[in-house]
């Protein structure tokens, strides 16, 4: 038996990185997965390597700043599989991605920070909110937001704030929904990983040296990997972690510990 059998679960920014490893490992366990992105090649692929692989899967394009995309998705997902279960709010951006690059908190642009913003704060609750009333009438739900150790400490280098401030946001309203809604069995909880090495990590280090650096004030002296975060999200998503929620868990080779 899988640890998610009789699931339904939604993941937003599913087609590659953490939401791919995500999602395959849930399809391994069992669940109908429901995979949402931007990036439809992407996603497609990964929807289609987990047919082949006998899961129950579909795509869908979603932009998680449209409350639209969300309520499209939220009905693909009960229309396909019959309820929904599980939300993973995985996507997200870094503010490098938003700016073209490294910016302090002086240079930074407003259209850059609302960008953040929007996806990494406003895509969390947008998915949460529609996830909700489907979650109810399941009988109850988990909700995993995926925040960053930046919700919980500043960037050990400049930049624009948008990021960790985004984080944050997201760290708080996982505390917000997991008490307005404990008592319809809805859990929510929220998973800081450190520095994973996946496609929206890429240009962090602009040196080989800077990576070096940056392991060496990791008390586990690697970067981790998506299937480091998967293993989190998918003992929030079972049956395993009931009595869960509100909860921060930090996955980050001890970064924080420190």
């Amino acid at each position: 038996m899988g640890r998610l059998d009789g699931k339904v679960a939604l993941i937003s920014g599913g087609a590659r990185g953490q939401g791919a490893t995500e999602a395959k490992l849930f399809a391994t366990e069992g669940a109908k997965v429901v995979i949402g992105d931007l990036l439809d090649e992407e996603g497609q692929k990964v929807e289609a390597e987990i047919r082949q692989s006998g899961g129950e899967v579909a795509y869908i394009h979603l932009d998680v700043t449209s409350e639209a995309d969300w309520m499209a998705a939220v009905e693909i997902a009960v229309g396909r599989f019959g309820k929904l279960d599980i939300l993973v709010n995985n996507a997200g951006i870094t503010g490098i991605q938003a700016s073209g690059g490294p910016v302090s908190i002086e240079n930074a642009t407003v259209e850059g920070w609302d960008r953040v913003l929007a996806v990494n704060a406003k895509g969390v609750f947008l998915g949460t909110k529609h996830a909700i009333p489907e979650m109810r009438k399941a009988g109850g739900g988990s909700i995993i937001n995926i925040s960053s150790v930046s919700g919980l400490v500043g960037d050990v280098r400049p930049s624009s704030g948008a990021y960790p401030a985004s984080k944050g946001a997201v760290r708080l309203l996982t505390k917000a929904t997991a008490i307005q809604y404990s008592n319809e069995w809805i859990r929510c909880n929220s998973v800081h990983p450190g520095l994973i090495e996946t496609p929206m990590t890429d240009g962090t280090f602009p040196t080989p040296q800077d990576r070096e650096d940056r392991i060496a004030i990791t008390p586990i002296k690697r970067i981790g990997t998506p299937e480091d975060i998967a293993y989190g999200v998918l003992y929030l998503a079972s049956d395993e972690s009931s009595y869960v929620t509100g909860i921060e868990l930090v996955i980050d080779g001890g970064f924080t510990a420190e």
